[in-house]
């Protein structure tokens, strides 16, 4: 885990989960949803349900089509960077649209999406053995974090 990093706990039982995930870099994206699996356990989520899109591109679009039918979603993709403005695109085109979705709908919304220099950074960052941080398990525990805080907000003044 990195450091400074919060050790997020929150109870999920009950949650319908999607998790969202894109295609590209199989190695590392292998990573991220046994992360994100792995998170969604230890919270106690068992109602859960995971797609694929093409890339890290369309994961707006899909959590778009989803988000009013879960609980939270969680979404996971890695943008390595090339040698051409693609990376800068996908990686804002990404985080904008995810962001948007999440705050439209109010559903909240792991981001796992690694944005990387190369591919060591990303095996660095994907939950596999060896790696220093679990980024798909962080971000399905902000998820159904989330999601608790919101309940707990709904709640105030009531």
């Amino acid at each position: 885990m990195k450091e400074g990093a919060p050790t997020l706990t929150a109870d999920g039982r009950g949650l319908r989960v999607a998790v969202v995930a894109a295609s590209w870099h199989e190695q590392v994206m292998g990573g991220l949803l046994d992360g994100a699996r792995r998170g969604l356990a230890d919270a106690g989520v068992t109602d859960i349900d995971e797609v694929r899109v093409p890339g890290t591109f369309e994961l707006s679009v899909a959590c778009s089509a989803l988000a009013e039918r879960y609980d939270a979603l969680v979404a996971l993709g890695v943008v390595i960077r090339g040698g051409t403005p693609h990376f800068e695109y996908v990686c804002q085109a990404a985080t904008s649209g995810i962001t948007e979705v999440s705050v439209r709908t109010r559903t909240p919304i792991g981001f796992g999406v690694l944005t990387c220099d190369d591919e060591q950074q990303a095996l660095d960052r994907c939950g596999l053995p060896g790696s220093r941080e679990d980024k798909g398990h962080e971000a399905a525990t902000a998820a159904v974090a989330t999601v608790v805080t919101l309940r707990d907000l709904d709640r105030v003044g009531t």
